[in-house]
C-alpha cells in the first residue's frame, strides 16, 4: 500500500463507520435473539409491519438481507405461519409477502420491545449529536451513491 493510500484521511472514518456497525450488530442481535427471531427475521417482520405487504424486489430493496437470502427467510417466516405469500395482481411474475395475524401480533409486540432496546443506548447520545452524525451519515450515503452511479455511467 502506497503511503498516500494509508494517510487517506477517509481511512479513520472507515474504520469507525466499519466498527460502529458492528458494535450495532452485536447490541441489536443479542436483543432480537431474546425475542426468539434471528436479526434476518426480525429485518423481515419490521419491514412488513403495518404496511399491506411488499413484493420480494421491494423487500429486498429495504432490508439489508441478499436476494438469495431473503428466500430464505421468507421461506422459513412462511413455515412458522408468520408471513403468507400471495400473487402480485398488477404483475401475475411478482410475488407479494405479507404479515400474517400472528405475523402482526410478533411485530406489535417485538418492534415495540427493540425500540425501547435500542433507545437505551442511543439514548446517551445528546439530540445534538445524533443530529449531527444523521447529517454526516446522510452526506457520506449520498456521496457513495452519486460515486457508484458515475461508475455505471462510465462502464
Amino acid at each position: 500500500m502506497s503511503k498516500t493510500a494509508r494517510r487517506a484521511p477517509f481511512l479513520s472514518v472507515l474504520r469507525e463507520l466499519t466498527q460502529c456497525y458492528q458494535a450495532f450488530e452485536r447490541y441489536s442481535a443479542a436483543h432480537i435473539q431474546t425475542l426468539k427471531l434471528t436479526p434476518p427475521q426480525f429485518d423481515v417482520i419490521a419491514t412488513l409491519g403495518n404496511t399491506q405487504g411488499m413484493t420480494f424486489r421491494e423487500l429486498g430493496e429495504r432490508t439489508l438481507i441478499t436476494k438469495g437470502t431473503l428466500t430464505g427467510v421468507v421461506d422459513r417466516l412462511e413455515a412458522k405461519g408468520i408471513v403468507s405469500r400471495e400473487s402480485c395482481p398488477e404483475d401475475g411474475r411478482a410475488t407479494i409477502v405479507r404479515l400474517t395475524r400472528q405475523g402482526d401480533k410478533i411485530f406489535d409486540r417485538a418492534f415495540p420491545a427493540h425500540i425501547s432496546h435500542l433507545r437505551e443506548a442511543f439514548g446517551q447520545v445528546c439530540e445534538q449529536e445524533l443530529a449531527v452524525l444523521e447529517q454526516g451519515l446522510s452526506s457520506l450515503r449520498k456521496a457513495l451513491s452519486a460515486a457508484a452511479d458515475n461508475k455505471k455511467e462510465n462502464q
